[in-house]
């Protein structure tokens, strides 16, 4: 049965809130032998959760509705909704939040009996998500079928990825952000402090959006890279906040195609990665005119397009 009902319009307001750290839900205790030294103690350690979520979609008219199960993924649970919508906007199938009309967060009930306790998390993380969309949307069964082409081992050819995103994505826009050097090298620290469940867990990827001065206004976390990104956009996206032309997206780890991809989706003009940027993400930033910064740490960073957008810089 449902664990609870999310109506869009419900979910916030159009004014962003203040950024809060979040729960440390994503966390569980274990015990374990640390070694140092080489001296053992056991100490209580925190590992970040990883549970799958089944995404379920209903669409077609009100008198002939089709609900399909069109993906399983591995998620730290947490802000489901969010990562669906996220999900679904940065596949294409989403456009507006009026799209959505209804969202039901549901735990299955336990299939098997756990032999010990080691099984609980296998029982117990058998959750699906349905999201019913308003009748007059119209699906396309191809986009919905394509097999995740934007995953990195989808054996999918580079030329063959950037023209499925050319045939979802919306419209180039003009790139118009600008932000300093100097903000830029202090965003990685800001994401950091504010990383609640890494600083428990070291498990996890985050994803945060800035301003143009270095604010830090959202934060998401998972133990998948793109989770991070889709609960990041899906909050956004449900807040009615999309187009993100005026926003910085920080990834803690790579940046690779599928993050650059729902970038382009949201509309975001500038990311940067703490990592290495992939070839095709290079290529995609510069088909959608995406500035993209890699290795941003410390006082350096690699700029692989838009350079003109990074102010202060001496050459």
């Amino acid at each position: 049965m449902a664990d609870h009902l999310v109506l869009p319009r419900e979910t916030e307001s159009s004014n962003p809130m203040p950024l809060k750290t979040l729960p440390i839900a994503g966390t569980r205790r274990r015990e374990i032998l640390k070694v140092e030294a080489n001296q053992s103690a056991f100490v209580s350690d925190a590992l970040a959760v990883e549970e799958p979520l089944e995404i379920k979609l209903a669409y077609g008219p009100s008198n002939n509705r089709t609900v399909k199960s069109i993906a399983v993924t591995m998620r730290t649970p947490g802000n489901d909704a969010e990562l669906t919508i996220g999900f679904l906007l940065t596949e294409g199938v989403l456009r507006e939040p009026d799209d959505i009309e209804r969202i039901t967060v549901a735990a299955r009930a336990p299939e098997v009996e756990r032999e010990s306790d080691a099984d609980d998390e296998l029982v117990h993380a058998r959750n699906s998500i349905l999201i019913e969309l308003a009748p007059d949307v119209e699906i396309s069964l191809n986009t919905l079928e394509r097999n995740f082409y934007t995953t990195s081992s989808c054996g999918i050819c580079g030329k063959a990825s950037l023209l499925a995103l050319r045939s979802v994505c919306p419209p180039r826009r003009s790139n118009a952000f600008d932000i300093a050097a100097s903000v830029l090298l202090s965003v990685p620290d800001r994401l950091r402090r504010a990383q609640g469940n890494f600083q428990q867990t070291g498990g996890l990827h985050a994803a945060g959006l800035f301003d143009r001065e270095g604010n830090l206004l959202s934060l998401r976390e998972d133990v998948g890279r793109h989770n991070a990104v889709d609960k990041l956009l899906g909050a956004e996206f449900l807040a009615d906040r999309t187009p993100l032309v005026q926003r910085l997206l920080l990834l803690s780890g790579r940046a690779s195609f599928e993050l650059l991809q729902k970038a382009v989706m949201a509309g975001i003009p500038m990311i940067a990665s703490v990592g290495a940027p992939s070839s095709l993400a290079v290529r995609v930033a510069e088909q959608f005119d995406v500035t993209l910064i890699g290795f941003l740490r410390e006082n350096r960073f690699n700029i692989y397009h838009g350079a003109d957008h990074v102010m202060g810089l001496e050459v």
